[in-house]
């Protein structure tokens, strides 16, 4: 089980969260893509869930559908514009500042909660009462193959978070309570480069101060169709990685994760066609942590080995690059 000791901001005297009414404000940011949202909203709805719950359909960049609207029990769907900064970050902050419920959700647009997704979480949280934050596994959906992954419950501290990405900790899977996320530790970041990897940069300043509850089973389904907003915007991707890099210097001192880090960098000049750039990345990586996978993976793109299909690769086996 997760080590407290890990987190040095907690103390005895941390009040344990209640979570006894379970009530659950989920945040699902949109853009264009109403198909898709609607099988994401069924499958919150279809959750076998007690209390009250709240989905906030943020409209981004695009017309609210308000049809989607309505109360049933103690389900409500409500539809918003984002009101803040374009984009996701400022869209997901747009919800979690209207959220009325005790714990905040989030489910990509894209993406589907699978049934017992909010039980089984509540029950690792009863059995964790000092998590301040929530995730479980996941089933990754490309190409018309399944891939679960689970997230490993001891890896679950800042340094774990510093060190790998942790793919399975995916943001339609994370779950944080409402006031610790507000007034601790604080909205998405709406000043990364285009809000790529917003989601690991709230992942690692939660995991720097609070515990995360873990549910070992695929309760989500994250569908990869390679629509994503993100995918082939190289420059966006170098320019967030630079960007994250100087706000957590402590990647220097975690030598396996600054070599990803900079593996990562280098895959992306490597696709832009910045090969010097990225052999200098490179060449840091490798001497940071020999065994870096995202080292040969840009030394590939450097060798000319095409960027596009190298991701369609790796999302086959449900991984990136």
């Amino acid at each position: 089980m997760y080590d407290m000791l890990d987190h040095g901001a907690e103390t005895a005297n941390e009040p344990k969260v209640s979570v006894s009414n379970h009530s659950v404000s989920v945040v699902m940011a949109t853009r264009n893509r109403p198909v898709l949202l609607r099988q994401a909203i069924d499958s919150v709805v279809s959750q076998e869930h007690d209390a009250p719950i709240e989905i906030l359909v943020v409209f981004d960049q695009s017309e609210p559908d308000k049809s989607l609207e309505k109360s049933d029990g103690s389900t409500r769907i409500r539809v918003i514009e984002n009101s803040r900064s374009a984009g996701l970050a400022g869209a997901r902050n747009s919800g979690i500042l209207v959220a009325s419920h005790e714990w905040i959700a989030f489910c990509d647009d894209d993406d589907e909660w699978l049934p017992g997704k909010l039980s089984g979480q509540f029950s690792s949280i009863e059995k964790m009462p000092e998590a301040r934050a929530a995730c479980t596994g996941i089933v990754v959906a490309s190409q018309g193959k399944k891939t679960v992954r689970i997230p490993d419950q001891e890896r679950m501290s800042f340094d774990d978070f510093l060190e790998d990405r942790m793919a399975e900790v995916h943001p339609s899977s994370w779950m944080v309570h409402a006031d610790t996320l507000r007034d601790r530790i604080g909205l998405v970041d709406e000043d990364i480069p285009g809000g790529y990897a917003e989601d690991y940069d709230l992942m690692l300043r939660t995991a720097r101060e609070f515990s995360i509850s873990v549910t070992p089973e695929p309760l989500v389904q994250v569908n990869w169709t390679g629509s994503s907003f993100f995918f082939e915007r190289w420059k966006m991707i170098e320019e967030s990685l630079t960007y994250l890099l100087e706000k957590y210097p402590e990647f220097e001192s975690n030598r396996a994760g600054y070599a990803r880090m900079l593996g990562h960098r280098a895959t992306a000049h490597a696709a832009m066609g910045d090969r010097k750039t990225a052999l200098r990345d490179v060449s840091r990586a490798f001497q940071s942590h020999k065994t870096q996978i995202r080292v040969p993976v840009a030394l590939a793109l450097i060798a000319g080995f095409p960027p596009n299909l190298a991701l369609r690769i790796a999302h086959r086996f449900g991984k990136g690059i």
